[in-house]
């Protein structure tokens, strides 16, 4: 079929790979705008348009189909559009542009965690599996009929970065064969029946780290937000940014938030049991491993973070 492949990070690629190598045609790539990256803030394509460039496709830029794009897409006359993390709403008024619609994946089992940050809610909620579905966008937040889904476990270690780079590659089979299904007239969408749930962007305060919380849901919290926004706390008045931690439930008698260094392991107190840090990343320096940091501290027994 004709495809208006619509996307903007590095996790719609594999998608748009699955897409050619199933002999669709991608007559058009709809992707956001450049943006500036770096300290230099130099602008910079998405990766989505950077690939399609190099495969030398007709790339439409636009952060909102307004009339100029939805134009443009109209113009590539697309038979479906496929649609993976492109970071704005599709207004009504251009749903009904490719024949068969557009057709998303989203990395959650619908109706489960609907919005911009699924893979995220999922882990920081404690959900033990997760996956994706393809599903027909509709004038409602992910809404529309699903036509298929795939799951996958999560990891008692996962982040949501790693979680994401998985879900992007069985996501796009899941995809491509969706595309598939359509165009040969065998898949139609089911309405979705379940709890709905909701999964908003993350902001950075969703990575503050709150010491009196339960050992388990920090945990949860900080895999959650790695690689974005990142989990923090605070430290003598500047963010310390915190990098997965491990559950230490021999140790129980440390304060919330109170920092103890026992041989070669940093530990923090929690709610519940402490936690034991792996990477961290003090103001104005890089990563580093915590038992580098607190190498250089000269008073281990008074640090209290905030």
């Amino acid at each position: 079929m004709k495809v208006l492949f619509t996307g903007t990070p590095a996790v719609a690629l594999p998608s748009l790979a699955a897409l050619q190598a199933a002999g669709h045609e991608i007559v058009a790539v709809l992707t956001r705008p450049d943006a500036p990256l770096g300290r230099k803030r130099i602008m910079t394509p998405s990766p989505v348009a950077a690939r399609a460039a190099e495969l030398g496709l007709h790339v439409i830029k636009a952060d909102k189909i307004d009339a100029g794009a939805a134009a443009a897409i109209a113009a590539a006359a697309p038979d479906v559009a496929a649609i993976v993390a492109y970071g704005a709403l599709i207004p009504e008024s251009a749903l009904g542009i490719p024949v068969h619609g557009w057709i998303n994946l989203h990395f959650s089992l619908l109706p489960a965690w609907r919005g911009a940050a699924p893979v995220q809610h999922s882990i920081i909620n404690g959900d033990e599996v997760t996956g994706a579905s393809t599903f027909l966008l509709e004038k409602g937040l992910d809404t529309g009929p699903v036509y298929g889904t795939m799951t996958e476990s999560i990891g008692a270690a996962d982040t949501s970065a790693a979680l994401l780079e998985r879900l992007s590659h069985s996501g796009a089979v899941l995809l491509a064969q969706t595309i598939d299904g359509i165009g040969a007239g065998m898949v139609t969408g089911v309405p979705q029946q379940g709890e709905i749930s909701l999964a908003p962007k993350l902001t950075l305060e969703d990575g503050h780290v709150s010491w009196t919380d339960p050992a388990l849901a920090i945990n949860r919290r900080i895999r959650g937000v790695t690689t974005e926004p990142g989990a923090w706390t605070m430290l003598a008045g500047q963010r310390f940014k915190l990098g997965p931690v491990a559950l230490r439930a021999d140790v129980a008698d440390l304060a919330p938030a109170r920092l103890r260094v026992d041989g070669k392991a940093v530990l923090v107190g929690t709610g519940s049991h402490a936690v034991e840090l792996g990477e961290v990343q003090p103001a104005g320096k890089k990563m580093m491993k915590a038992t580098d940091w607190a190498r250089g501290l000269a008073n281990k027994e008074d640090v209290v973070f905030e």
